[in-house]
């Protein structure tokens, strides 16, 4: 109800809207300056005053959210290379906040998704315990190794999800000949109905094993580096494990609002989540997101695609870099 409020109002409502929700940013920073000191050293050789900080967070997120709704990707891959590499906040605070900002808009998403019956509970269910586990052992990894390790490894990992944007194909129905006993020990298959047909639409999974073990490995870099994981979600549930698209792009959403949470509360527990970077992002990246779907019509999905590219290509090189103390 509150997304099409949103989306029936005029421009200007809109606009008004981010000015009242940038103010009020700003004044949840200042009314906060008890958090002065945390908020001292969450920043990392900056000379301007702390509190400005969250009005720019502000408006760089509201971008990110646009584009990230255009792109066809989360925010959280691309919260973290571009706040981490190009704002002087330690990267600890930004992973606390990237997972929160992934775990805001998975919630957004997920009952909505069940609702309609894209996401499979069968289907997501096992893949979120496994890759839970992954994401708080990446959670405590990423908080106890030294920051400029975290920067090559962010770095090396952005721009592998780079080729994989790039070179990865998608297929709406995978053809699943023969389901494995894993899958079909947990009954892992459904219907769906596919409404730009009007059809019925049947599906199972296969190499169940593999995927599991491959969502470990995701878990472990989604808690690690704060990222989300719905980059490599997708492709491991319907390029690998043969789940249609739509069953793999909704299960994703809505794996992501539990396997984000086990990673979060790691970095809520060590103190690695600062309301003036937290409250700003999200903020801005759930108005950004409503701006992205109102002029999602009128662009070129192939035009923007190149344009996450781009962006993350450079925020990655810059990660890496900085790891290096090539560009500090």
């Amino acid at each position: 109800m509150l997304r099409n409020y949103f989306m029936k109002m005029s421009p200007l409502r809109l606009a008004l809207v981010v000015f009242v929700s940038l103010a009020t940013t700003v004044v949840f920073s200042l009314f906060f300056a008890t958090t002065a000191p945390a908020a001292t050293d969450a920043l990392v050789q900056s000379s301007i005053p702390w509190w400005i900080w969250p009005s720019v967070l502000f408006v760089v997120t509201f971008v990110l959210g646009i584009v990230a709704v255009l792109g066809g990707v989360g925010g959280g891959v691309l919260f973290v290379p571009i706040v981490g590499g190009f704002f002087p906040f330690h990267l600890d605070f930004v992973r606390g906040a990237g997972l929160l900002v992934a775990l805001s808009g998975a919630l957004a998403a997920g009952p909505g998704l069940l609702k309609k019956g894209l996401a499979d509970l069968r289907l997501a269910l096992p893949v979120a315990l496994i890759a839970s586990i992954g994401a708080i052992i990446g959670a405590l990894i990423g908080l106890a190794l030294p920051t400029h390790i975290i920067q090559i490894a962010l770095g090396s990992t952005i721009l592998g999800i780079v080729a994989i944007m790039s070179l990865a194909k998608k297929s709406e129905y995978p053809e699943v000949k023969q389901p494995d006993a894993l899958s079909q020990a947990l009954r892992i298959t459904g219907i769906y109905h596919e409404v730009s047909t009007g059809h019925d639409v049947k599906w199972s999974i296969h190499r169940t094993p593999q995927g599991l073990a491959l969502f470990l490995l995701v878990g472990i870099m989604a808690g690690m580096f704060g990222l989300g994981a719905g980059w490599a979600n997708v492709p491991v549930l319907n390029l690998l494990m043969g789940a249609p698209l739509k069953v793999s792009v909704a299960s994703s959403k809505f794996l992501l609002s539990i396997t984000d949470t086990s990673a979060a509360w790691i970095y809520v527990n060590n103190g690695a989540v600062l309301p003036m970077i937290v409250v700003p992002s999200i903020i801005g990246i759930m108005l950004g997101s409503l701006v992205g779907v109102r002029i999602l019509a009128k662009t070129k999905p192939a035009a923007v695609r190149y344009i996450v590219i781009t962006m993350l290509l450079f925020a990655g090189g810059r990660a890496l870099l900085k790891g290096l103390d090539i560009w500090s």
